[in-house]
């Protein structure tokens, strides 16, 4: 595994890429590594391993406040400065951080339960009434919630949103890959919400009329669960509180959120009106779009890559919403939200460039990737304001679609084949079904076509 923390693009590979299509290039790769131990020295960081899902073990009960402990390359810390709540970075942002291509950069990311305003917007309060000391509440979570910073509970998502970093040379059309290298929890808690009005059980879960956006929102009585982390049998769970059947359950952690910024006119993404009826600059946090944002897609752990294209000057990457642990669907709203120091690796792919997955001259969706799947992402709504948002028919005809076009472009599959090796041996899983454009993401075995 490539240990250096300075720009390391996938140059090593340029000579073998050369005249070979991805394909090819895949299967030569391959092989090489296969003759030559010393061979997987050289491969990306998200070639080695399967997703580490166990990475919440690295929690040892310590709290990682800003500029603490072990951080890699370029360090985003979120300062009022660096975030925006509820809304993402626009073509038009300004960048907290410019990198080379191949950087690696880590972010102390924020997770918005236990500061919204149901809530409080006082985390020291909240997680105080919840048994945890005032000296394990984060600072920049205390900065944040106490800030003037405007945060519309009704109409901006609820997410605290850190970025964008400015990564140079890429330009509209080109390819942004975004390695997830290292996940460390900040704290050993989080809390997962079922609010009014949302989830997979609206007017059912909680139960009640959902009341109007004229009640303050402390007094709508929305469900928030807090779990504390504990070590059984040597492993780091999740613990349900009192009415929770002594049900624990094992951490995933993975970011929520990974995106770069549109330029919503030209891009043809329309925000939805805030409480004046307005169409803001910037879209909300909540529904993911064809530049990602919000994919809630819990195989994008430690040992995935994610591509997203390119469309402003810079990627102007951001993240957030961070999760310890969540199930496909993430059905009550939130999954178990906690705050995370997360390391990534941004690698720039110019349009046309091989190493891109599919067609590299016409990339316009998310697409992942870890070391046992290929990922095609389909989304219900990719545009927000289209007229059936979250109808998960959609996601998943979406998702089929995808995997066909990749299996076509970067396999040679005939299309009837490929459905039909779809149809007996791949897995569509629900993302998530709460976040108004659903998403539905196929899991295609690489192991199947030899790699």
């Amino acid at each position: 595994m490539l240990q250096s923390d300075k720009p390391v693009p996938e140059e090593v590979f340029s000579v073998l890429r050369s005249g070979l299509d991805r394909r090819t290039f895949l299967r030569a790769t391959a092989a090489i590594a296969a003759a030559t131990p010393m061979m997987g020295a050289l491969a990306p960081d998200h070639a080695q391993g399967a997703p580490n899902r166990s990475a919440g073990d690295r929690l040892d009960g310590s709290v990682l406040q800003p500029h603490t402990g072990k951080i890699r390359g370029t360090y985003v810390p979120s300062t009022v400065e660096n975030v925006r709540w509820g809304r993402l970075p626009n073509s038009e942002g300004e960048p907290v951080a410019t990198v080379a291509s191949g950087s690696v950069v880590t972010f102390d990311t924020v997770s918005h339960e236990g500061i919204l305003e149901d809530q409080g917007r006082d985390p020291i309060a909240y997680f105080g009434d919840n048994g945890v000391p005032s000296d394990e509440v984060l600072q920049d979570a205390i900065a944040i919630a106490s800030s003037d910073l405007v945060h519309d509970f009704d109409f901006d998502g609820p997410h605290i949103v850190t970025g964008p970093v400015f990564v140079r040379g890429a330009e509209r059309g080109d390819v942004l890959a975004v390695d997830v290298l290292e996940i460390r929890p900040r704290v050993p808690y989080g809390v997962i919400s079922n609010r009014h009005g949302k989830g997979a059980l609206p007017g059912e879960m909680p139960p009640g009329p959902v009341p109007p956006n004229t009640t303050p929102p402390a007094e709508r009585g929305n469900v928030s669960v807090f779990c504390s982390v504990a070590k059984r049998r040597g492993r780091l769970r999740g613990v349900l509180p009192d009415g929770g059947a002594g049900a624990t359950f094992p951490l995933a952690p993975f970011p929520g959120i990974m995106g770069v910024a549109v330029d919503v006119e030209r891009d043809g993404i329309t925000p939805e009106p805030d409480r004046q009826g307005e169409t803001p600059d910037e879209i909300d946090s909540v529904p993911p779009t064809v530049a990602g944002g919000n994919l809630d897609i819990q195989d994008l752990a430690v040992g995935s890559r994610l591509y997203l294209p390119v469309f402003a000057p810079g990627a102007l990457f951001f993240t957030g919403d961070p999760h310890l642990a969540q199930g496909h669907g993430e059905v009550a709203l939130t999954a178990l939200e906690s705050s995370m120091r997360i390391t990534f690796r941004l690698t720039l792919f110019k349009k046309g460039d091989v190493a891109i997955p599919g067609d590299p001259l016409a990339f316009d969706r998310p697409f992942a990737e870890t070391p046992e799947f290929w990922i095609p992402v389909g989304l219900s709504d990719y545009m927000p304001g289209t007229p059936t948002p979250g109808d998960v028919n959609l996601a998943m005809r979406a998702a089929v679609r995808e995997a066909l076009d990749f299996l076509g472009e970067e396999l040679g599959m005939d299309r009837a084949v490929a459905y039909a090796y779809l149809s007996a041996a791949t897995d569509f899983v629900v993302s998530q079904f709460v976040d108004r454009s659903t998403g539905v993401h196929a899991l295609i075995r690489k192991a199947d076509f030899g790699h």
